[in-house]
């Protein structure tokens, strides 16, 4: 861990990262490519010490209220979160100043702030979103060590249905000759359905590699899946988009099964439900509402 100072927290689409690496651990993951210009080790996290008092000062200048948004390239909810409390102290300012959270993470660690968001929902709106790549716990620690397995996502899944906080689920990625079938894709899906989750998102079966991520997933599929990575070397090459060979069957299944259940599947449909804030204050809302009884 070490501490920087930064100039702003906000990008241009409201979005935010309070932490920069991570150390969960996920032998895919795209934030470990070079194009990011992480020039430190993955796991020495870099912390933003003044992101929080940043964050204020961005909301209070704001003339409208929106979507916060976190989680894209560091899991907002990783050990240190424990201790600096910098994730649950911006949902503080958040829930204070009455703008909307879009907030993405594995760990059930999220938990520990329930109480927060469901107040952020109550006063605007609050979308947690949960990754979920395998439905075998076991498996699910060689492609995620160090965060927690599916089945306690899925109660986390369950828990937000009880405060009436909408979910939506990443089925992504899905990794070519590992967790690329049609037992994984369907398990998930009646999970998310049981959940009642708003709706889950898929980019198809497969994953994208570059410089940076690529080095280090064929470093652990050495480890995990001998013999695999000359496969994928193979097969891939250097491509970028590393499609499954199943991908076309899976993406049906997907869908369809997503339409049978209830469960959004539409990408451009989920990505604006993130950013859509509502267009009157819950609380006013209410206020009407008790005036007329």
């Amino acid at each position: 861990m070490h501490f920087t100072k930064v100039k702003g927290i906000l990008s241009p689409g409201n979005g935010m990262n309070l932490y920069r690496g991570c150390s969960h651990g996920c032998i895919y993951c795209d934030s470990r490519s070079r194009c990011y210009q992480i020039n430190h080790d993955f796991e020495d996290i870099e912390v933003k010490e003044n992101a929080v008092e940043l964050l204020e000062k961005a909301l209070i200048g704001k003339r409208k209220k929106c979507m916060i948004a976190t989680g894209s390239m560091t899991d907002p909810y990783i050990p240190l979160e424990l201790t600096l409390e910098h994730t649950k102290k911006a949902l503080l300012l958040i829930e204070k100043h009455g703008f909307g959270l879009s907030i993405q993470t594995k760990s059930d660690r999220i938990l520990r702030d329930i109480n927060i968001l469901e107040s952020i929902h109550q006063k605007s709106k609050c979308v947690v979103s949960i990754t979920l790549t395998t439905f075998d716990d076991k498996l699910c620690k060689i492609l995620e060590p160090n965060v927690c397995v599916t089945s306690d996502r899925i109660r986390v899944l369950h828990a937000l249905k009880e405060r009436g906080i909408p979910a939506v689920v990443w089925l992504s990625p899905i990794l070519p000759f590992i967790n690329d079938t049609e037992e994984n894709i369907l398990a998930i899906l009646d999970a998310c359905a049981q959940a009642n989750v708003y709706g889950v998102i898929f980019f198809g079966a497969g994953l994208t590699l570059r410089e940076g991520n690529r080095e280090y997933f064929y470093q652990k599929l050495d480890e995990h899946f001998p013999g695999l990575k000359q496969e994928y070397a193979k097969r891939y090459g250097f491509q970028y988009e590393v499609a499954s060979p199943n991908n076309k069957r899976l993406s049906t299944l997907f869908h369809e099964t997503c339409e049978k259940s209830g469960l959004v599947h539409d990408n451009d449909r989920l990505f604006a439900y993130f950013h859509e804030f509502p267009k009157a204050d819950k609380t006013i809302q209410l206020s009407m509402w008790d005036n007329l009884i």
